[in-house]
């Protein structure tokens, strides 16, 4: 049910930190290959004939550094995303300037490590829908935009539909049933009168006497006896389950 594991590469020219850390990534399910390099230069030499998802860079290393390197990568026309990991935290605000994912302490604890992995699975997600829908959202009369692939799954409230991201909710005036036909093609499906889910953010499935439950992004929705056989369905015929 959840996206294709990550390939990523770790960059340290410390040899010792450099397995630490792929050990972890390794650990993790949503992580498929793990590949390492000692430099810069060795990454750039790698991406011309092996591309991955995320690179995890040091950012203090001889040579081309980390600020260095993702500005390089921000530059590919494939790239991939960057995480920087570092024991300084002087370099974040330039670091986010360059649209890094995440900037990660050293030492690196597991369940940190865990959440930059969450959100390169996001950005990866995004970067792989190139039609992805802006929608125009207002508070406190400011107007902003946010992305269609950001959306786990929206519940109605009253004329208006809430739509929830990692990073809130946001309330448009747009009838529940207008968004179901319009993102339909976009995976999301109907599961209680009130409520659509976007599947490919659909990590588990429950039934329990009967009665079925879906977990996105952690939350757990209840699923209407009249649309538990059509999602069911729906996550079959796209390989979910």
């Amino acid at each position: 049910m959840s996206a294709a594991p990550l390939s990523v590469l770790v960059v340290d020219d410390e040899a010792p930190t450099r397995s630490e850390l792929a050990w972890l990534l390794d650990q993790d399910e949503r992580i498929g290959t793990v590949l390492q390099a000692a430099s810069g230069g060795e990454v750039l030499d790698l991406l011309d004939f092996t591309p991955v998802d995320v690179v995890f860079s040091d950012i203090n290393m001889p040579g081309l550094d980390g600020m260095q390197l993702a500005r390089v990568i921000a530059r590919l026309p494939q790239r991939p995303q960057v995480v920087l990991v570092t024991a300084y935290d002087e370099y974040a605000v330039d670091a986010f300037a360059i649209d890094v994912v995440d900037y990660v302490m050293k030492p690196v604890r597991p369940e940190r490590l865990a959440q930059a992995v969450g959100k390169c699975v996001g950005a990866t997600a995004a970067q792989a829908e190139p039609e992805g829908e802006r929608i125009p959202v207002e508070r406190g009369g400011v107007t902003r935009f946010i992305l269609r692939s950001d959306v786990r799954y929206v519940q109605a409230m009253g004329d208006y539909a809430e739509l929830h991201t990692p990073d809130g909710t946001h309330l448009v005036r747009i009838p529940l049933n207008t968004l179901e036909e319009r993102w339909a093609a976009a995976g999301f499906v109907r599961i209680h009168r009130s409520t659509l889910v976007c599947t490919r953010f659909v990590s588990e499935l429950h039934m329990d006497d009967g009665r079925c439950s879906v977990t996105v992004d952690g939350t757990s929705l209840q699923v209407s006896r009249r649309h538990t056989r059509e999602l069911r369905q729906h996550l079959l015929q796209r390989g979910e389950i």
